[in-house]
């Protein structure tokens, strides 16, 4: 039986979750919900997840949520599936759940400054210093995750914490595409993290994942 995703398009922590499905070529099916049309707070979909949050997954009637949680259980459920996300030794892994965390607890904060700014407010009502000091913030961000690189990828090899940076960074180009065209998006990357973007935009997955309503205009 296919594993059913609850998502919404456009969020990075329900991408992470395709991103995975995808690397370990688990069979899927895609519920898109509205947050517009308040999907989230349906009884149906409380009745699988009570914190009314994207992404959920129910695989078999096994229902999970949380991000991070469900990379790592289908990793586990999974093992033989595609190259390990929380590849190596303990101390491998343990860099792989350190990146993770760092992804949510840093780069993810120091981005909401903007996209709140720029997503959330009517052109004339954006306050530009604070636009300014959160992409100064996201670039020392980028800054630390170039000195934590350990190869082609975060860790080494491609791992949950690619993943999990990922869709915030490829976040930072649609929010230059859709509402701030001096944003700078790429100059905002060093070279090392533009190499590694790169990267990840090359895995055979990847355009499959991109969410839907980026491929409209606008």
């Amino acid at each position: 039986m296919a594993i059913v995703l609850y998502y919404g398009s456009g969020s990075p922590y329900a991408w992470k979750v395709q991103l995975a499905l995808e690397h370990k070529a688990l069979p899927y099916e895609r519920r898109v919900l509205s947050f517009s049309a308040g999907d989230t707070r349906k009884p149906e979909f409380v009745a699988l997840n009570p914190r009314h949050r994207v992404p959920t997954i129910d695989d078999d009637g096994f229902v999970l949520y949380e991000s991070n949680a469900i990379v790592e259980y289908l990793d586990e459920q999974y093992p033989g599936r595609g190259a390990p996300l929380f590849p190596g030794d303990a101390r491998s892994r343990a860099l792989v759940r350190r990146l993770v965390c760092e992804v949510d607890s840093y780069f993810s904060p120091a981005l909401d400054q903007v996209t709140d700014e720029l997503f959330g407010k009517k052109p004339e009502e954006r306050d530009s210093a604070v636009i300014a000091k959160g992409r100064a913030a996201v670039v020392d961000e980028i800054a630390m995750f170039t000195r934590s690189l350990r190869g082609p990828f975060l860790a080494g090899p491609l791992s949950a914490a690619d993943f999990a940076l990922y869709p915030l960074v490829a976040f930072v180009f649609r929010a230059q595409e859709v509402r701030m065209p001096e944003l700078d998006a790429d100059g905002m990357l060093t070279p090392e993290l533009r190499a590694w973007k790169a990267r990840v935009e090359s895995l055979p997955y990847l355009a499959s994942t991109i969410p839907p309503h980026w491929q409209k205009k606008g």
